[in-house]
């Protein structure tokens, strides 16, 4: 394992192509983005029909997840990597990262329990804030966990029953519990008026924040009718607005439709995913969400097909949700986590190419024409000596030349599309290199 960055603040990663060496990872002090006073005047994501919108420019974004930024704040001897990471990405072009803004009960908990808060690890999420600021890059973040891992809704479903007011010990009583949903909202509430103690903004004024996720992939299994979960939707999400005007809001959802949907038949991966009690459609109109989002995992959802049969899904299922956007909707869509497993029996490395090129050559297709397919954000990213985070679809993007050229260029060709702006000096940069 390779130590990241040293006393000196320079990042010595081991790329196998010198072409980018003296580029990704120059010292911290030669890009330096802009002032404070500049980056206050950052203006936050709008949202115009089916595009995200930044000072009146179209927005399509190039971005990826690293969900693991705000734990490692916490411990100063991990801080590192968070720098690094946003760094890299932000001298990738890349701009937009989706991280995890919660960690309910457990290890380095944000919530210690309902309404309780580490203000340690209040303040590493207040680091994350502050770097992304730093380097230019806006962030994805995510308030609650449908999965076990960090807390998530079993966490808060644990607690009630534990205080004795929980109405049922299902995981799904998250979403219609009176009193989870007031530990959600109290939750909820802390985070958007917390004032950052490194810039001093709350997070609800600050623009950095790209947009907020009520849950990461909700689904609510005893409810397959839909009802349960929308109505949760809908209340979250109002809630979340009376509170943040400034910022986009969405679900988090995996973009399965639901049993009323015909699209069910031809367009979900098999018959399971109209039952999960959600419905791309019917949850992202909920008034108050602003964009909606999709996830893509063709091996997950298709164990046993090949791998070319997998790419010709990916397209029908990416084109479906943007003709969504566009015709059902009226709102971008955004595919915020796309991966390619690496456990596949027949998994090469240049399968992730192909899967990846396909994805980008979609979103580009949907910005030159100006349609709802607004980015995608890749899972996940890391840097070196972090395999104990990784999972099977992460991967360290300057290890592979070809890897870290499909995503630079893709970068680059939307930004030449509807420009760069002049805040966003890597990609300019990095731009101005691939002309």
């Amino acid at each position: 394992m390779q130590k990241m960055v040293a006393g000196n603040g320079l990042l010595y990663p081991i790329l196998g192509f010198a072409s980018c060496v003296a580029f990704i990872y120059m010292s911290f002090g030669d890009f330096i983005l802009t002032n404070h006073q500049e980056h206050r005047e950052l203006s936050f994501v709008e949202r115009n029909g089916t595009q995200f919108m930044v000072d009146g420019r179209a927005f399509y974004i190039n971005g990826w997840n690293s969900y693991w930024l705000m734990d490692h704040s916490v411990d100063e001897d991990r801080k590192p990597r968070v720098s690094a990471m946003l760094e890299a990405g932000a001298k990738m072009g890349l701009t937009v990262c989706r991280t995890w803004a919660f960690n309910d009960g457990g290890y380095n908990a944000l919530q210690v329990s309902p309404g309780r808060f580490d203000e340690r690890v209040l303040r590493a999420l207040d680091y994350v804030i502050a770097e992304a600021r730093q380097h230019g890059v806006r962030l994805l973040l995510s308030l609650v966990n449908n999965l076990k891992a960090y807390g998530g809704k079993t966490q808060y479903v644990n607690w009630a029953w534990e205080e004795g007011i929980g109405l049922s010990s299902s995981n799904d009583s998250f979403f219609f519990d009176p009193s989870i949903k007031r530990y959600f909202k109290h939750y909820v509430k802390t985070l958007l008026t917390r004032k950052n103690t490194i810039t001093g903004i709350e997070y609800r004024n600050d623009p950095t924040i790209f947009a907020w996720e009520l849950m990461n992939e909700p689904r609510c299994m005893s409810d397959p009718s839909g009802d349960t979960l929308q109505d949760w939707i809908e209340e979250m999400s109002a809630f979340v607005k009376t509170i943040d005007k400034n910022h986009l809001l969405t679900v988090g959802l995996e973009g399965f439709y639901g049993p009323k949907n015909p699209k069910r038949l031809t367009v979900n991966p098999e018959s399971w995913a109209s039952s999960l009690g959600s419905d791309f459609v019917r949850n992202s109109k909920a008034p108050a969400i602003d964009f909606a989002s999709v996830h893509i995992y063709p091996d997950h959802w298709f164990p046993h097909q090949e791998f070319e049969d997998k790419l010709k899904y990916v397209s029908k299922w990416m084109l479906s949700h943007i003709e969504d956007g566009h015709y059902e909707l009226n709102k971008p869509v955004f595919f915020t986590e796309f991966g390619l497993s690496n456990l596949n029996k027949d998994f090469q490395p240049s399968q992730r190419d192909r899967f990846y090129k396909t994805i980008f050559d979609i979103i580009y297709k949907s910005s030159k024409r100006k349609r709802a397919g607004a980015g995608a954000l890749i899972w996940q990213l890391f840097v070196e000596g972090m395999d104990d985070f990784n999972d099977d679809f992460g991967i360290v993007p300057w290890e592979r030349e070809s890897t870290y050229r499909i995503l630079t260029d893709q970068s680059c060709r939307l930004a030449r599309i509807h420009g760069i702006s002049p805040q966003n000096k890597y990609l300019k940069e990095l731009c101005l290199q691939r002309q």
